[in-house]
């Protein structure tokens, strides 16, 4: 299983959503918190093209997108293979 990142915030609502789906798979995943580790939002941006908002999503090398994003993928039948690596 490739690794599975999440740029996020403590209070962010769509980071929690994004977390429970994946833990809803058994997924681990590694958590960066923007706000409390310093750099980290400018990392996540040039990672992400240029987005700003949380949460940010990374399968291996594949940036996912944001929550409505890896949702999507679900519906359409695309994050389990992903995930597969």
């Amino acid at each position: 299983m490739p690794e599975v990142v999440i740029y996020m915030t403590m209070w962010c609502p769509f980071c929690a959503r994004a977390k429970a789906l994946l833990k809803s798979k058994g997924v681990q995943f590694i958590e960066i918190d923007v706000e409390a580790q310093l750099g980290k939002h400018e990392e996540m941006m040039k990672k992400a093209g240029g987005r700003t908002s949380v949460p940010q999503i990374f399968i291996g090398d594949k940036h996912v997108g944001g929550c409505d994003d890896l949702y999507m993928l679900e519906r359409e039948q695309k994050l389990d293979p992903l995930l597969a690596g």
